[in-house]
């Protein structure tokens, strides 16, 4: 009697092996980092102090700071800076903002990396780029100019037109009322160094 031959249904290999997991998308991503930046500890940087909410400008909008001289390059924890950045932004962007950053005195030890700047710019979803009405710079240098200029014409033109360059802190007060705008005792100073400076420059001139 023949036997009858049973046919064997191999299992595709191809099923079994592990597959790589799904690209996370940037809308993803920025969810996940938001989830952490609401349930993670960021007293290491919120406790330096230099990035804040202050008031508001003569529109209402308002106004963050960021102080260069208190973000210690060597010493923070940039992940968590990002993280402490979108815990404080993500409510403000839901609608119209701007941005103050302040240069007066910092260093090289101050200047975040393009690597960093570049990871913040792409991580953050576009009602952050959309709904900032104007960047400015305070106390720039020649370095904060050349990234400013490199920044937005190669990585971030859509924001070029709103960065304003300011010599002064008084240069604000057009778009800020005084008692809206909160800075360090050292920035004031130095903007008062810089303005006596000026003066007795012109009474040289003049004499």
């Amino acid at each position: 009697m023949a036997m009858e031959t049973m046919a064997v249904e191999l299992p595709d290999l191809n099923t079994l092996a592990p597959q790589p997991p799904a690209e996370e998308t940037a809308e993803e991503k920025y969810e996940r980092l938001l989830r952490r930046a609401r349930s993670e500890d960021l007293s290491e940087v919120s406790g330096i102090g230099c990035l804040y909410q202050s008031g508001v400008d003569r529109l209402g909008r308002p106004v963050v700071v960021f102080i260069g001289k208190w973000f210690p390059i060597t010493e923070i924890d940039l992940d968590k800076a990002l993280l402490y950045l979108i815990k404080l932004l993500d409510p403000i962007v839901r609608g119209d903002y701007v941005i103050a950053y302040f240069h007066t005195l910092a260093s090289s030890n101050n200047h975040p990396p393009f690597s960093w700047l570049k990871e913040v710019y792409t991580v953050l979803p576009y009602k952050y780029k959309k709904n900032l009405k104007a960047f400015y710079i305070v106390h720039p240098t020649f370095w904060t100019k050349m990234m400013t200029w490199w920044f937005t014409t190669f990585m971030a033109p859509a924001i070029k037109a709103k960065v304003h360059t300011l010599p002064g802190v008084e240069y604000l007060y057009s778009v800020m009322a005084r008692d809206q705008l909160e800075v360090p005792a050292f920035v004031t100073e130095y903007d008062m160094t810089l303005s006596n400076l000026m003066s007795k420059k012109v009474c040289i001139n003049n004499y």
